[in-house]
């Protein structure tokens, strides 16, 4: 089921990321990846679970990071055991590389470590896929070299918006064109409507633009979708701000899955 999942998106089919931002808990993220996982089987979309075991981007000391690298793997474990969906996470030393491939399908590169050779290049090298998000500060044509990094096909690259002056993003969607020339590109509708640090040491945002966003950038023409999502979002322990209502996400899918038959047919 997992590897037929992989091939799909490998084949070209357009796919969705999504769960919480961080791991909370083992039930709330069971919780997502099935109610996601149903909605996606529903609506025919490859579906990989994403969930962060550590958030090593922090504004203030005192905010939530995550269970940890042993305990967040033993919950990423089980809902890929469990529920037969791929999964996704991030890595952010290259010392948590060999730890982490052992446990997921693809391995994630935070924004703000987009430069980090020695980290693309440890990851590509374990023959996972390795989802490359581009930096707030980054020219989309300059993520080529990212991707020269990997030495892979099995490379994705995300849009998560560009810094806007001070605690504001936009997104500029010539960037999805551009990348797409290097890689599979995705579009993050929940990251790139953030506020950073625009709470008082915390990012707020703006979840209500994330089924237009999404619904613009399908229209131009993504390969996949990246959200992420919370039974609660007021109640999360990160990115409380930014991520879409649970409830919200057969809205989302059915609006995305709309355009991209129209477009087939």
């Amino acid at each position: 089921m997992i590897e037929k999942t992989l091939q799909r998106i490998t084949h070209g089919e357009f796919f969705v990321i999504a769960g919480p931002c961080v791991i909370e808990s083992e039930t709330t993220c069971l919780m997502v990846a099935q109610q996601v996982a149903t909605l996606c089987e529903t609506y025919n979309i490859p579906y990989i679970f994403k969930s962060s075991f550590k958030k090593a981007n922090r504004t203030a000391v005192d905010s939530f990071t995550g269970p940890g690298l042993d305990e967040g793997l033993k919950i990423l474990e089980n809902v890929r055991s469990q529920l037969q969906v791929p999964v996704l996470t991030d890595i952010h030393e290259t010392s948590e590389i060999g730890s982490v491939a052992e446990v997921v399908d693809i391995l994630q590169i935070p924004a703000f470590l987009c430069r980090q050779t020695d980290l693309i290049v440890q990851a590509a090298a374990t023959g996972k896929w390795v989802n490359i998000k581009k930096g707030q500060f980054m020219a989309p044509d300059d993520m080529r070299y990212a991707v020269a990094k990997a030495g892979t096909d099995k490379v994705m690259l995300t849009e998560r918006g560009t810094s806007f002056g001070y605690h504001n993003l936009v997104v500029d969607f010539r960037s999805l064109l551009i990348m797409k020339a290097y890689g599979i590109t995705v579009y993050d509708a929940t990251h790139s409507l953030q506020h950073p640090s625009g709470g008082k040491g915390v990012s707020t945002g703006q979840p209500e633009f994330v089924i237009p966003m999404a619904k613009a950038a399908m229209a131009i023409g993504i390969d996949g979708l990246f959200v992420e999502t919370h039974p609660d979002p007021k109640t999360a322990k990160s990115d409380a701000g930014a991520m879409l209502p649970l409830d919200k996400m057969e809205e989302l899918l059915k609006a995305v899955t709309e355009i991209r038959d129209l477009e087939h047919r």
